[in-house]
């Protein structure tokens, strides 16, 4: 009988050409477009939200439903312009681009080996970004945008698929035990790290819930 080791084994050496690109499988392709497209839409939907609050100061935003949960605290943050722009607008070239690759390997794409480090670096900076966007969220700026928590968990989805294709195609280098329950269950990684942001949002604010 085949082992799970050993058929992480079959799957990263069939992944690489003799010219040492490597593709992904379809499931794959279609949560790179769907987790890429989830955080386009929130960034699209902040940074229009945005450019009226900058026409009409007094313009309240459609997801600002309570003290707690306020788009509007969040986007009049120091935070939300970190590089001098609105922090959506990174999000607007930055989720396009995780689309096109999805897309191009629902065509058949195949990408070297150096295009798949940037991708993964590109979403450790933009996990990164995101956790450091969730604790000034939770304790400095003491609000939510809902928006933002799409973004936060379509991102974090996005770099832990893309980490574990990369383990799996040993395009990242990784024992076999730890290479072999990642592929075997690559969703307990965004589940666990998904759980344990929302039991920080429910404990921030549990007075708050519960009364």
């Amino acid at each position: 009988m085949t082992t799970v080791r050993e058929r992480a084994t079959a799957v990263g050496e069939r992944a690489h050409g003799h010219d040492g690109a490597a593709g992904g499988g379809r499931g794959f392709a279609l949560l790179l477009v769907v987790t890429g497209a989830a955080g386009l839409l929130a960034a699209w939907v902040i940074t229009l939200d945005k450019f009226k609050l900058l026409e009409d100061p007094g313009f309240t935003p459609g997801c600002s439903l309570n003290p707690v949960v306020s788009c509007g605290n969040i986007m009049k943050s120091e935070q939300a312009s970190v590089f001098g722009f609105p922090n959506p607008m990174l999000g607007l070239v930055a989720y396009a681009v995780v689309i096109a690759v999805g897309a191009g390997l629902l065509a058949g794409a195949r990408y070297r080996r150096w295009f798949w480090l940037g991708l993964n670096a590109g979403t450790l900076f933009g996990v990164g970004f995101c956790t450091w966007l969730q604790y000034q969220s939770l304790y400095s700026i003491n609000s939510l945008c809902l928006w933002c928590c799409l973004a936060w968990v379509a991102t974090l989805v996005m770099f832990c698929s893309v980490t574990v294709h990369n383990i799996e195609h040993r395009i990242l280098p990784a024992p076999a035990g730890p290479r072999a329950v990642l592929v075997e269950f690559p969703w307990a990684p965004p589940v666990l790290w998904t759980g344990v942001i929302g039991m920080l949002i429910l404990t921030r604010w549990w007075d708050f819930w519960t009364s």
